[in-house]
């Protein structure tokens, strides 16, 4: 079934450039890859020819690229069904696990609610987890031989480890280790902002960009960088962190330990804690305060404009610093964003420098499985070396 099953599919760069740039932009004819790549006809012809060996591959009909052209080309195109991936995603209270094939297209879904965030326990759910998706068609169990897990936190990908999670309480767990031990499948774990950025540069609104960011908001401020064609990952894992930008030396000090940071003003327990202290009503959801603020009220009006602000001004320093093509919202926070969309806005284009600021921000709301599509679209990446 797999040639090689403990390697990466593909080691030569010319295998390397043909299937990735299918996997996010295909089909395209040879001359088009050539031309994309800058490798030779013949080059292309041969990184091609052991992938259509081994299914990864196929030629489409033959069609002519323009009226009157030569003789018709025959476009190469990626064969989606040829082997799946799971993803899973751990929030802080459940499991989020998907099925995705090649192109990362969902295939399949399931989900497990967390008793507690015991190592041992959630891992044990998400073996359970991973048996059930399999076993949703025979073709799952057949052709899966990679997991991608995505996490909030530190992660060391290239050790399988998570060095800190504060929201699952975890410090040095060696959770690709676990979790093969308990399903048999090669893992790769990422930061869970890293992997939805992923996703969303090889399949989503990223596609064709040499320069992309995504930022989410909700109980965390997240955020992601890709420059020149590759996530940046940094020395230490952990670059392009803006939810970690001090934007005031005089605000409130962050649970990572710096004072003023974008999270700490923005997140929404940050946001719901300055609405309780405004208005006196300790016992607030924050649901009730969105609810607030929508209907006037002025203290949870601007805790959510000063929210919009520090989100604003940390884009901008993004911007500034790599010039994205494009920057892309999300996160479950999205939903509130009529709240502070516009001081978003606002202070975006107040901070940006000369023509970064003409770099547009999009708005894309995500459901979790969307975040384990990103984990899924991490375990395609395990097909490279």
């Amino acid at each position: 079934m797999f040639r090689n099953p403990a390697q990466p599919l593909v080691t030569a760069p010319a295998e390397t450039a043909v299937l990735s740039l299918l996997l996010a932009e295909g089909p395209l004819s040879r001359v088009e890859l050539a031309r994309r790549t800058g490798l030779s006809s013949t080059a292309i012809t041969k990184a091609a020819r052991p992938l259509i060996d081994d299914g990864y591959l196929h030629e489409l009909a033959p069609e002519r690229t323009a009226p009157g052209a030569g003789r018709p080309v025959n476009p190469l195109a990626v064969t989606p069904d040829r082997e799946f991936f799971v993803g899973v995603k751990i929030s802080d209270d459940r499991l989020f696990g998907v099925v995705c094939d090649l192109r990362a297209r969902v295939r399949a879904t399931a989900g497990r609610t967390l008793a507690d965030h015991q190592p041992e326990s959630v891992v044990g759910l998400l073996a359970e987890l991973v048996d059930e998706l399999l076993e949703a068609q025979t073709a799952f169990r057949e052709r899966t031989r990679h997991l991608g897990i995505a996490v909030s936190g530190d992660v060391d990908r290239g050790g399988g480890r998570v060095r800190f999670s504060g929201r699952l309480g975890w410090r040095d767990v060696p959770l690709a280790e676990m979790v093969t031990a308990s399903t048999g499948l090669a893992v790769t774990v990422e930061n869970d902002v890293k992997a939805l950025t992923i996703a969303e540069h090889w399949f989503g609104e990223g596609v064709g960009t040499g320069y992309f960011a995504l930022v989410t908001i909700g109980a965390g401020i997240g955020s992601a960088l890709v420059v020149n064609g590759q996530l940046v990952t940094g020395a230490h894992g952990v670059a392009g962190e803006m939810g970690h930008i001090s934007v005031d030396p005089a605000g409130p000090r962050c649970r990572c330990g710096s004072v003023g940071c974008v999270e700490a003003i923005a997140s929404s327990g940050a946001i719901l804690e300055v609405v309780r202290g405004g208005t006196g009503l300790g016992g607030l959801a924050f649901e009730e305060a969105v609810d607030m603020a929508r209907h006037g009220d002025p203290v949870a009006r601007e805790a959510f404009a000063r929210a919009g602000r520090a989100i604003g001004v940390g884009i901008a320093a993004l911007v500034n610093l790599v010039g994205p093509e494009r920057v892309v919202v999300s996160g479950e926070g999205a939903g509130t964003y009529d709240l502070f969309g516009q001081h978003i806005k606002d202070a975006y284009a107040a901070h940006t420098f000369g023509a970064a600021g003409t770099c547009p921000l999009s708005l894309r709301p995500l459901p979790w499985e969307e975040w384990a599509r990103g984990a899924a679209a991490v375990a395609v990446q395990a097909l490279f070396p």
